[in-house]
């Protein structure tokens, strides 16, 4: 399979700003609640009231509870529905209605349920087909290739829902 110039580029772009990130964390004690809010904070939160071998088993159950919960969104707010830990596997289904290519920011709705998005800016025309079936593969670094049945070209695209 030949790697087409504007995918190598897509792709490369894309793992730049990886290479300035740091893979590991530092793993520091939380600091205390007293530490870590305002005085007005502390006082609002009725804090200020606890005696000091309270405040510090609080603290001390918070630092060994320090799960968070992070809602994975998008810069726009819609879900990311393929989160880095989650099984990326290829899905065939077939577009539901009329299709003969793409182009700006195509919508592609399947007969899953599932919709998909043009990622890339170009367009392209395929055969005009109707429910034509689709292949959508993982790609390195998060990305999804679709192929559609007839088309000779593919496109990236992003899950919508």
């Amino acid at each position: 399979m030949m790697i087409r110039p504007r995918h190598l580029l897509l792709s490369t772009l894309l793992a730049l700003p990886l290479c300035c990130l740091s893979v590991h964390a530092q793993e520091a004690p939380a600091p205390g609640l007293q530490q870590r809010m305002t005085s007005d904070e502390f006082k609002a939160a009725g804090l200020d009231k606890l005696s000091p071998q309270e405040l510090q088993s609080l603290d001390q159950w918070l630092s060994a509870h320090p799960k968070v919960t992070t809602k994975v969104v998008t810069a726009t707010g819609k879900p990311v529905f393929y989160p880095e830990k989650a099984s990326r596997s290829r899905i065939d289904a077939h577009i539901v209605g009329h299709f003969d290519g793409w182009g700006g920011s195509t919508e592609f709705k399947l007969d899953n349920g599932q919709v998909w998005r043009q990622a890339d800016s170009g367009s392209t025309s395929c055969p005009s087909r109707e429910n034509p079936w689709v292949k959508i593969k993982p790609m390195m670094l998060g990305n999804w290739l679709m192929y559609v049945q007839d088309c000779n070209d593919s496109i990236h695209v992003l899950r919508e829902q």
